[in-house]
C-alpha cells in the first residue's frame, strides 16, 4: 500500500485519463510506479519520455544491457518492485532461466561476457560509490573493455535513472503488483 494517495484507472478523469489509457497502449498496462505519481500528471508523461528515450530510445547498448544494469542497480538498492519488473525483461531476452537465476545471484559467477560484467561492476560501483568517478576511476574499467563514450553516457544514463525511480518506489511504498510482466518490452 502506498504512503500517499493514488488515484485508480477507474477513477481517472481528463489528462490522467489520457495519460493511462496511452500508457495501456503504448506499454500494455499501466504500473504502480506510474499510478504513484497520478496526484500530477505531468510528471508521468515527463518520466515515461525520459524512460523510452534511456530504455528504448537509439542507442550502442542493446535493450538487454540496459535492463541488466537496471537489475543491478535494483539490487544495490534493495528495490525488489524493479528488480522483479526489470529481471522479467531480461527474461524476455535471454529466455533462459537457469542464466537469469545466475545473474540475479551474483552477475560476476554469472555465465555473462566480459562486456556485460563490465557493465554490471559500473552499475553497482556508480550506485554504491558514485563519489569514486571523480577521478575517472569507475569510467576507466568501461573504456578499457572496449566501449565507447556515447556508450558509457548511455549506461550512465541508465544506471541514474533507475537510481531516480529506485528512490520513488521505495519512498512512497510502491507495491507490486500481482502479475508484475506483460508489459512491452520491445
Amino acid at each position: 500500500m502506498p504512503f500517499i494517495d493514488t488515484i485508480q484507472p477507474e477513477q481517472a478523469e481528463g489528462q490522467l485519463k489520457e495519460i493511462y489509457d496511452g500508457l495501456i497502449k503504448s506499454r500494455g498496462k499501466i504500473a504502480e510506479v506510474h499510478k504513484i505519481q497520478s496526484l500530477n500528471p505531468e510528471s508521468i508523461t515527463n518520466h515515461m519520455d525520459l524512460y523510452m528515450t534511456i530504455m528504448f530510445g537509439k542507442s550502442p547498448l542493446r535493450r538487454v544491457q540496459r535492463e541488466m544494469m537496471a537489475v543491478i542497480v535494483s539490487i544495490s538498492n534493495k528495490c525488489e518492485y524493479c528488480q522483479i519488473h526489470h529481471l522479467e525483461a531480461v527474461k524476455n531476452f535471454w529466455k533462459d532461466d537457469e542464466k537469469l537465476k545466475a545473474f540475479q545471484a551474483d552477475f560476476e559467477n554469472a555465465p555473462l561476457n566480459d562486456r556485460e560484467k563490465a557493465l554490471c561492476r559500473f552499475a553497482k560501483a556508480l550506485t554504491e560509490t558514485p563519489e569514486k568517478s571523480n577521478d575517472a576511476g569507475l569510467v576507466n574499467p568501461l573504456k578499457n573493455a572496449g566501449f565507447n563514450d556515447r556508450e558509457i553516457l548511455d549506461a550512465t544514463l541508465v544506471i541514474a535513472y533507475f537510481n531516480f525511480v529506485n528512490r520513488i518506489v521505495l519512498g512512497l511504498g510502491v507495491s507490486l503488483e500481482e502479475n508484475p510482466g506483460g508489459y512491452k518490452y520491445e
